[in-house]
């Protein structure tokens, strides 16, 4: 490991200015083979930790969460890494391929999301050989462009079913939800032809419903103003299943005193999924909301609300999600609607229902620290607040630098 952080200290520090264009391109080529093999091990590693289960060491249930709350992948790419480690046990070729750096990532990528255990499992009830493939798939991806692989995987779907496939709905739908920086959302949703007539017709009827005279909108704004508005009536309706005893509900957080200023700019709110808004946007919220007030003592902290509360009342749960954010163990970050709030002390041993006694965990983390695992905050003054784990043995599970 150390002969390889010491090659990679001498290739940044070459001077490229000096290198013809032929050079660049040679250099170019050389690395991307170097990144290929690099990923592989990475790769096999991460199979193998999750064979062992190494996770655990560090309170973590996969290698998954481990790779998004420690090496800080994003959870798409950490889910493309593990379901790769999988399909390479099945395809010795391509794995080959892929430890030589003739096989980039995203070309195993392309058989790892089609050749799943399902898969697997009606090519051996067919007799399927996988050799073949195998082996072709790794001169594909050798030699050809990416796309050339997309169309020979696809033969391979061909052969378990040449009829086609049986339709079934709930196997063909997909809806993604991506928040940017800026706190806007784009999204995608795939469905099959039922599904895709009742979402069609529940937006129509709003379409159609709302067309004021001299309406300039597009049609895409039309249909994504009835799509917040369904959401609008569900929301107002009281009828969808509660989150952690509370009903789902638009939240958003905001000094009383930007609430109330008009000067206030932007980033004055924060909402529930962690968007930031205007105080003119909170106010414009507010004007049609249920306002809790949350008193915060002189650390600009909640107050706590005695022991006289065996479970934890709606509205100290709020002001520890408010607090906290999301699961509090090192590594986690699960959303509030996934969390329990843990007493630090527990109530057998005269812990308060307080905020200061409280944690969000989520369920797996709640149990971790009922069986050795132990959270704390720091009680310096902010930003001094955060959370820190320790592992059963004392050792404290940190996140910082990968070596």
């Amino acid at each position: 490991m150390s002969e390889l952080q010491s090659a990679l200290d001498a290739l940044a520090v070459e001077d490229l200015h000096g290198l013809s264009e032929g050079q660049v391109l040679d250099r170019t080529a050389f690395l991307v083979q170097v990144v290929n093999r690099a990923s592989a091990e990475l790769t096999r590693t991460v199979r193998h930790g999750e064979l062992t289960q190494a996770a655990e060491h560090d309170g973590l249930k996969s290698m998954r969460s481990w790779l998004v709350g420690h090496a800080r992948l994003a959870p798409a790419e950490a889910s493309r890494v593990v379901r790769s480690g999988r399909a390479l046990e099945h395809f010795p070729a391509l794995a080959a391929g892929f430890a030589d750096g003739d096989v980039t990532a995203a070309q195993l990528n392309v058989v790892a999301e089609v050749v799943g255990p399902v898969e697997l499992a009606k090519a051996a009830e067919q007799g399927i050989d996988l050799a073949p493939f195998d082996e072709a798939w790794t001169a594909v991806a050798s030699a050809a462009p990416y796309h050339s692989l997309v169309a020979a995987v696809q033969a391979f779907e061909d052969a378990l079913d040449p009829d086609g496939i049986e339709p079934d709905p709930t196997e063909g739908r997909r809806l993604t939800i991506a928040r940017h920086a800026d706190g806007t959302v784009t999204g995608r949703f795939d469905l099959d032809v039922v599904g895709g007539e009742k979402v069609q017709a529940a937006i129509e009827s709003i379409v159609q419903a709302d067309r004021p005279k001299g309406d300039d909108r597009t049609r895409a704004q039309q249909n994504a103003d009835a799509l917040v508005q369904l959401c609008d009536n569900q929301l107002a309706a009281g009828g969808l299943p509660t989150l952690r005893t509370v009903k789902p509900h638009v939240v958003v957080t905001v000094d009383i005193e930007d609430l109330v200023d008009p000067s206030t700019g932007p980033d004055a709110a924060r909402t529930g999924f962690g968007a930031t808004l205007s105080a003119a946007r909170a106010r414009w919220v507010a004007c049609d909301s249920t306002v809790t007030r949350i008193v915060l003592g002189p650390d600009g902290l909640p107050l706590d609300v005695g022991r006289t509360h065996r479970v934890v009342p709606p509205h100290l749960r709020r002001a520890v999600e408010n607090r906290d954010g999301h699961c509090v163990f090192a590594g986690c970050g699960a959303p509030t609607h996934w969390c329990d709030v843990h007493h630090l002390v527990e109530w057998i041993n005269d812990g308060e229902t307080s905020l200061d006694n409280s944690a969000l965990l989520c369920e797996r983390h709640h149990t971790k620290v009922h069986h050795g695992f132990r959270v704390q905050r720091d009680a310096g003054a902010p930003p001094g607040h955060r959370w820190r784990t320790w592992r059963p043995d004392g050792t404290e599970i940190l996140i910082g630098p990968l070596l």
